[in-house]
């Protein structure tokens, strides 16, 4: 049993190191999985297709993990961790699950197969600016989607319930990790609740940690690759170091 996770990154897979984590040890989940999205019908992350999308650095692929898996598999995959991140979750916590919905083979994929019998209790659309579209059967997709999967006693903190539930923030584009989350949109989504701790299993660059940083709340990062943990750390002492400049320099 892992008992020393608070401000930590773990490097290593997140379902194995979820399965050492205890009940309920967090007040709130926040994460974006790999897509999968080498496994597409569409061939989408080829390149060669000219534009802005040749210099992606998706393109490329992730550090130590090829984003291929076959779908039932990933389906599968997916459902397991959100099914162990629900149990780490409190009695008043929620997940926040950002995906994409996309076409394949002609027909709307929209993780349902992933989401399963879980409590969805909203979607959130987060509409991102720009994108392109290399599929002529249908119109450019604009938006992700966040499933606010919420345990029993979940609510938001005070006057968060008035914000909407289609928000609009431009894609990261300063960071080397190859699909970033937006700091602003992890920034919101901790805001609006009264989580102390928080979770992100597919942690990255760190911009959930952050984001929980920046709202005085701690964090607990997973993640596979040990080039985006040093990444992450190297972003974590930039805040910090950033942090005690401004304080020494009032």
């Amino acid at each position: 049993m892992i008992t020393d996770f608070n401000d930590k990154i773990l490097q290593g897979d997140c379902l194995e190191l979820m399965r050492q984590l205890p009940d309920k040890a967090f007040d709130l989940v926040v994460t974006s999985p790999p897509y999968n999205l080498k496994n597409s019908t569409g061939n989408g992350m080829k390149d060669g297709r000219g534009g802005k999308w040749k210099k992606a650095e998706l393109v490329n692929g992730y550090s130590h993990h090829d984003d291929c898996m076959p779908h039932e598999e990933y389906a599968q995959w997916q459902y397991e961790c959100l099914k162990e991140m629900y149990r780490l979750t409190s009695e008043n916590g929620a997940i926040f699950y950002n995906h994409k919905w996309r076409v394949q083979d002609g027909y709307l994929q929209d993780r349902a197969d992933i989401i399963r019998d879980l409590p969805v209790r909203q979607i959130i659309i987060w509409k991102r600016k720009g994108g392109i579209n290399f599929n002529s059967g249908y119109f450019l997709p604009t938006y992700e989607v966040i499933y606010l999967i919420a345990k029993p006693e979940f609510r938001l903190a005070p006057k968060a319930n008035a914000l909407g539930d289609v928000w609009e923030f431009k894609q990261e584009m300063n960071n080397d990790h190859p699909a970033p989350f937006p700091v602003a949109l992890i920034d919101r989504i901790i805001r609006s609740t009264l989580a102390k701790n928080v979770l992100d299993p597919f942690m990255g660059s760190g911009t959930t940690a952050i984001a929980a940083l920046m709202n005085n709340r701690n964090y607990t990062g997973i993640e596979l690759s040990p080039i985006y943990c040093n990444m992450a750390k190297d972003r974590i002492n930039d805040f910090h170091q950033l942090l005690e400049l401004k304080f020494s320099t009032k």
